[in-house]
């Protein structure tokens, strides 16, 4: 019984990574496979041999440990635990909708735009650098789309070919993010509570593997930039002066564009309260900039504004996050007859786990089951119960595919998305770009992750 359970479990996970590939809404998606995971390893439970459920005492329910608080915890204990991740993503929605409220994300990007001149490979590598120290603190649909319709048009008037520019854009998007707070608050919740390895901080990530993350993806992408322009033919195909009419726009003060970076800064650096930091950041730029002159009311209703702008961005990412923890509570329930299925089958070791992963790139674009926005929290939710690897380790092993592969080169991220109907570029162009480079920095990525976070385990837990 329990070889045929894990069967019918194996065959819904990929049942849930094709559903996530057609792009089909993901947080009903992962109720559904929730619900599913639930009524099959308990109804299992009936059937299944003395010797499985004494091997597996999740399983086994008696007076201490009942179905009913197991299925509390599915629904309700596991989403009331996410709500500090909640909370750091509505708030760094906020902050991303100051920084383009005040003008301080378009200033930055005109200025690069006026240091580059007009020497096109120049130009799209401070464009690439500086995009992605903005959106080491700005995330969301809303603030890469207010970003991408200033950046856009400025390459593509310098003849820099759209699918190129697009291309570069989306990369240094997502190079940023490897040193988001919110998307780390985000990611790091599919692994850990807060409070069950403190230790584990943004601060400790950044120095230990996450600059290098983003370091190997900026300058991958801006490298593949190059040789693409190099193979490309100049094309005018964009207007010059929308140049023209962004630098007509007013600048925000020059002493203000060092903002974007300071609660990234606060929380590598001191281990500050990254909330404290977008406030910090968020109410300095609003005063500075001139934007709280009004009365205290209208103030207020500003505030109050780009906060609910900032929700609405993320609206999305919060009902999948809700739905999410449920999926990964269940999948503990699920694990002990995967691995009747795979426990043989699943790499144990760190060289293996990278090379693999790094063949299996791919697997990461469409919401496939590598990346943590689709189908890979599954995946997670059977390598951790077969093998026992470094939380450190397994969150660079499963955010490489989720950012590198994802939300930088995959034609389903919403921005991505937008960017190609913006552009008017096809989805095969900005695929046969964006492929060799994921699969160029993720590779790399693999390699640094074995090198810096490898052979970690028990020595990085002991201290």
């Amino acid at each position: 019984m329990e070889y045929i359970i894990g069967i019918i479990l194996l065959i819904s996970f990929f049942g849930l990574a094709y559903y996530c590939v057609k792009g089909h809404n993901l947080m009903i998606g992962f109720l559904l496979i929730t619900i599913l995971w639930t009524i099959l390893p308990f109804g299992g439970t009936l059937f299944a041999s003395e010797a499985f459920l004494e091997s597996n005492p999740i399983l086994k329910f008696g007076a201490d440990n009942t179905m009913i608080a197991a299925l509390n915890k599915i629904f309700q204990s596991a989403p009331e635990g996410w709500g500090t991740t909640l909370v750091n993503v509505c708030w760094g929605a906020w902050f991303g909708r100051v920084l383009m409220d005040t003008g301080i994300a378009s200033t930055l990007i005109r200025k690069t735009v006026e240091l580059g001149g007009d020497k096109p490979f120049i130009t799209i590598s401070l464009l690439n650098f500086v995009t992605a120290l903005i959106f080491t603190a700005m995330t969301g649909a809303g603030p890469v789309i207010a970003i991408g319709v200033i950046v856009l048009p400025i390459l593509m008037s310098l003849g820099i070919p759209k699918s190129v520019a697009l291309f570069s854009f989306m990369g240094s998007v997502a190079s940023g993010i490897f040193l988001n707070p919110v998307n780390f608050a985000q990611y790091r919740a599919f692994f850990i509570k807060p409070e069950e390895l403190p230790e584990f901080t943004l601060g400790w990530y950044a120095s230990h593997w996450g600059f290098a993350a983003l370091v190997i993806m900026l300058v991958a992408t801006t490298v593949l930039s190059a040789v693409y322009l190099k193979k490309a033919k100049t094309v005018h195909s964009w207007a010059a002066q929308t140049r023209g009419a962004a630098s007509e726009q007013k600048n925000a003060p020059f002493y203000t564009l060092i903002l974007p970076i300071v609660p990234v800064v606060l929380k590598i650096w001191l281990d500050f309260s990254v909330i404290g930091g977008f406030v910090i950041a968020g109410f300095l730029a609003l005063f500075l900039c001139g934007r709280m002159k009004g009365s205290f009311k209208e103030n207020c209703q500003l505030v109050n504004k780009l906060y609910y702008d900032g929700v609405v961005d993320t609206a999305p990412l919060v009902g999948f996050l809700l739905t999410l923890p449920m999926f990964n509570q269940v999948a503990s329930y699920a694990s002990p007859y995967f691995k009747v299925i795979l426990g043989n089958v699943m790499p144990r070791s760190e060289i293996v786990v990278c090379i693999v992963f790094a063949a299996l790139l791919c697997m990461g674009l469409f919401r496939g089951p590598m990346t943590l926005v689709g189908s890979g929290a599954a995946t997670l939710g059977v390598l951790s119960n077969v093998a026992s690897f470094s939380v450190p380790f397994l969150y660079a092993v499963f955010v490489i595919p989720t950012i590198t592969v994802n939300i930088g080169s995959c034609i389903t991220q919403s921005w991505v998305a937008w960017g190609l109907a913006y552009t008017k570029v096809e989805s095969k162009e900005f695929l046969k770009l964006s492929i060799p480079n994921a699969y160029l920095t993720g590779v790399i990525q693999y390699a640094a992750t074995f090198i810096l976070l490898g052979g970690l385990g028990a020595a990085w837990f002991l201290g």
